[in-house]
């Protein structure tokens, strides 16, 4: 699967316009989750921190995508200690774009919302591997075990 990542410029947890594009030449793990201060987003967002040395020896960064606010996303990551980049999509524009947007099921109850997918993108823009619907354990593990595959076939 290699297609064209959909550019994109939202605002970081600090207020600052991050766009795809500025990663050019670095390997992008963007992935995208349902809520901040929740269980399993905090888990994924935490998981992928305590491993940012990990994804920064391989040239990547990673970026976590939600509706939630600008606000919101200052006060997770500082809450905990979060060393990832996290923008704020409230419209589920860029979260649509990639097909990030869908029903689900919640308490017995189908919802619409955001769906955790992960995608790996290449230094060229290029969507190189996609995870849906993501089971959090052994996650992280994974998506560096994919990237170092990338790494070494490109």
């Amino acid at each position: 699967m290699s297609k064209k990542a959909p550019d994109f410029t939202l605002p970081d947890q600090n207020g600052k316009e991050v766009s795809l594009s500025d990663y050019k030449g670095k390997w992008v793990v963007l992935y995208f989750y349902p809520k901040d201060m929740t269980s399993g987003c905090t888990k994924e967002a935490v998981s992928f921190s305590e491993k940012i040395d990990e994804f920064k020896k391989r040239n990547s960064v990673v970026i976590g995508i939600s509706k939630d606010t600008v606000e919101s996303h200052k006060k997770f990551a500082e809450k905990y200690n979060l060393e990832i980049i996290l923008l704020s999509d409230k419209d589920a524009k860029v979260i649509k774009e990639y097909g990030a947007w869908g029903k689900k099921r919640m308490y017995g109850k189908e919802t619409e919302g955001t769906l955790r997918n992960t995608f790996i993108i290449s230094p060229e823009g290029e969507i190189l591997h996609e995870w849906k619907n993501v089971k959090l354990d052994g996650h992280v593990e994974e998506v560096l075990k994919k990237l170092d595959e990338l790494i070494s076939a490109s």
